[in-house]
């Protein structure tokens, strides 16, 4: 009786699981994705469907942290200056930002 009420707490606590590491993303954050990508592609509610999905297809590949990294190299990319050249030739650098290019990718093909 035991195995079976442990069994069933850890199949009730999967689903929860899986669903806290894809809502990973702050609220917040899936937002302002949502804001810019309609800013860029029209502001019809075909667009808001379309940029929603895109940011969820993105959380599904690349973890926050991972999202946020990604983010953190290509804003100190723009930037001039000594620091930013690290951001440009560090082979970990390049390989963060075509995680992120990759998992856009996918969810323009997925979302539009």
């Amino acid at each position: 009786m035991i195995g079976r009420a442990v069994l069933a707490a850890a199949l009730l606590a999967a689903p929860l699981a899986q669903a806290q590491a894809v809502n990973d993303y702050p609220t917040n954050a899936r937002a302002e994705y949502v804001f810019a990508c309609m800013a860029t592609n029209g502001q019809t509610r075909d667009m808001l469907d379309r940029c929603s999905c895109a940011i969820d297809r993105i959380a599904d590949v690349l973890s926050w942290r991972d999202y946020v990294s990604a983010e953190t190299v290509l804003r100190m990319r723009q930037t001039t200056g000594e620091r930013s050249g690290m951001f440009r030739g560090m082979p970990q650098m390049t390989e963060t930002v075509a995680n992120l290019r990759r998992a856009e990718a996918e969810a323009e093909i997925l979302c539009f």
